[in-house]
């Protein structure tokens, strides 16, 4: 890019200082972690200043090195996602186990009662206790799944976007969802009593 290795450390520091925020925010609204987010941006500005050789001026470099950082999250996605499908462990806290017992002899699910506990006359979403169980589920499920929970629930968006974020295809956008909202109501029954 510059002749001089020196201009190129002054231009990528200006760059570093111009950007850091944005590319920051942005890395945060994707994965809902502070360190996540810290660590991604941190890898993106490596990358850019390892290729910095490479960044031909065609677009700019804020526009660059947020191509360089979705990269980056879509790579902290697929690493994540590596979930097997009748050996996911919620946690010990929520001590719950997708497994076999879910599914009758054709691999469909079982159905089951409804608990007592979605029966209560208050509103569940006022109680502040029910809140914190509620948000120590979500934060227990597999990063795919909580976030697209968080977008669909939280943030209000299309599933068509939420797809596009995580890289996923429709039909298993809506496999995710499902079984994210059967762990969420297991963790809910066994946590909330």
């Amino acid at each position: 890019m510059e002749d001089n290795k020196g201009d190129t450390s002054v231009v990528f520091e200006n760059w570093v200082n111009e950007f850091s925020d944005a590319l920051y925010s942005w890395a945060l609204y994707k994965t809902s972690s502070k360190e996540t987010a810290e660590d991604l941006v941190q890898d993106t500005f490596v990358s850019a200043f390892h290729n910095i050789d490479s960044f031909k001026r065609q677009s700019q470099p804020k526009t660059w090195l947020f191509s360089i950082l979705n990269n980056k999250i879509i790579d902290y996605y697929r690493k994540n996602a590596k979930i097997k499908k009748h050996e996911f462990k919620l946690s010990e806290k929520a001590g719950f186990q997708l497994s076999d017992n879910l599914f009758n002899e054709t691999n469909g699910w079982k159905t089951r009662e409804i608990a007592p506990i979605w029966d209560q006359e208050e509103e569940l979403l006022d109680n502040p206790e029910f809140n914190g169980v509620m948000a120590a589920c979500i934060d227990n499920l597999p990063e795919k799944w909580k976030t697209a929970i968080t977008s669909k629930y939280l943030t209000d968006k299309k599933a068509k976007e939420i797809c596009q974020d995580l890289g996923i295809t429709v039909s298993n956008y809506w496999q995710i969802v499902h079984r994210a909202k059967l762990l969420l109501k297991e963790c809910l029954e066994t946590n909330w009593v």
